[in-house]
């Protein structure tokens, strides 16, 4: 192996043939993701589920989630979202009316959907207990949203009137937990709770690519967005190369000053970008801005007040944000990281597991577990069924896990807050693959 070889060796991905292309530019972006995958997917233009080629241009404003899903997904492979996203037969007997060709190259991932395989398994059981099911729970989600939602706007108004920072700061905690609640729903079809995701200043445009697309499909791996994006402030794959050991103490140290400035830093990168380059921006973009306006006309206050208390609302509500959703399910020296030994086994549904340890803590709470991504190895089996459907899918869950290499993990937030430490300041990669007494 030449000198150059073994330099660039360590740039590798577990789940892939290749090294994912937007890595190679900082600061990875929706953008830069979405073009790497231009020029990794070999779908040349168009989409790709497996190893065909489809033309959806036409379908897209037909498309029952929504026209955007397709339309930023052309020239990409959305093999693993087809399959995560669609639990009925309907979406694959469509196909062949949109079907052009075979690709031309390999598919890079190295994912299976085998039908006797782990995911495709508990897939057709959970689509037959969809069936028999009534969803009655979406209801209740439907209110708790709701409620989070007005207590935004009321709890801000209240602070902002008794000129109370402790009352701000619970508005901000309502903050955060109404952005966890509207993840529930910028997984699912177009509706018009996924825009109150917006009044953090982040979009939920880009989440569905950065969280739904990225993360859901490939996480904990070089190609989740959510993992790169973060770097080099965080880094949580265990290889020197991507942080050495005096950065990754600093980045547990200062984590909590990057958390109160998530959601202002992701709104100042879109303006930038939409400012140096193209127009990313949005009439939804503005949706931020309703709560200090509403504060101003509200409150008889100053603009400069009423601003004011708006950010220390963002500030907070950034900083639970950023601590509960780093420390909710995949950060942890147990859970499967790239570089980590991988399964044998390729199937999708599997490695999923194997990226997830469960909150046990949440679970007797629907509202704990809307806003506090429980149920979190289901969400990332089924992303666009509603939370509130979730817990009834344990038992197809518990038996085929049963019948494959497969565990539900769980623990409480404080062995989540301690091994996300771990993992930040994790050098070496697990030589055990899951489902080892090891790596257990």
């Amino acid at each position: 192996m030449t000198p150059n070889m073994e330099e660039e060796a360590w740039r590798v991905s577990g789940i892939s043939k290749n090294y994912p292309s937007y890595r190679q530019h900082q600061p990875a972006t929706v953008e830069s993701w979405l073009e790497g995958k231009h020029s990794d997917d070999g779908a040349e233009g168009l989409w790709r589920i497996n190893d065909k080629l489809y033309d959806l241009s036409d379908f897209a404003t037909r498309h029952p989630g929504g026209a955007y899903w397709i339309e930023c997904t052309r020239g990409t492979d959305i093999t693993e979202p087809f399959e995560s996203h669609h639990i009925e037969d309907r979406a694959r007997q469509l196909l062949s009316k949109f079907e052009v060709r075979e690709a031309a190259q390999p598919r890079n991932y190295k994912f299976t959907f085998d039908q006797n395989g782990f995911y495709m398994t508990l897939k057709r059981r959970v689509r037959e207990k969809l069936r028999k099911m009534n969803y009655s729970p979406t209801k209740k989600t439907d209110y708790l949203h709701s409620g989070i939602l007005a207590s935004v706007f009321m709890l801000s108004w209240i602070g902002t009137v008794l000129n109370s920072l402790f009352v701000l700061s619970i508005a901000g905690l309502a903050l955060c937990w109404l952005a966890n609640a509207a993840h529930n729903y910028f997984h699912q079809r177009d509706n018009w709770r996924m825009y109150t995701f917006n009044l953090t200043l982040m979009s939920f445009r880009n989440w569905r690519i950065s969280h739904a697309l990225s993360h859901h499909v490939y996480p904990n791996s070089l190609h989740d967005l959510e993992l790169s994006m973060f770097e080099p402030f965080l880094c949580w794959v265990p290889n020197p190369h991507y942080g050495s050991r005096i950065k990754r103490w600093i980045s547990v140290v200062v984590s909590p000053l990057y958390y109160v400035l998530s959601f202002s830093m992701a709104f100042l990168q879109r303006l930038v970008i939409s400012l140096a380059k193209k127009n990313i921006m949005y009439w939804d973009d503005l949706i931020a801005f309703t709560l200090p306006l509403f504060l101003y006309l509200s409150t008889g206050v100053g603009l400069s007040a009423a601003l004011w208390n708006w950010l220390h609302v963002l500030a907070v509500g950034a900083f639970f944000f950023g601590f509960i959703g780093l420390t909710a399910a995949h950060h942890d020296p147990r859970i499967l990281h790239d570089g980590d030994a991988q399964r044998t086994d390729r199937d999708w549904g599997l490695y999923q597991m194997d990226t997830v340890i469960d909150r046990r803590d949440v679970k007797w709470s629907d509202l704990l577990v809307l806003t506090h991504f429980g149920d979190h190895a289901l969400h990332h089996l089924f992303p666009t069924l509603d939370h509130g459907v979730l817990k009834h899918l344990y038992p197809e869950l518990n038996q085929t896990i049963q019948e494959f290499d497969a565990e539900l993990r769980e623990m409480n937030h404080w062995g989540h807050i301690k091994g996300q430490t771990q993992q930040l300041l994790r050098m070496e990669a697990n030589p055990m693959p899951p489902g080892s007494k090891k790596f257990m």
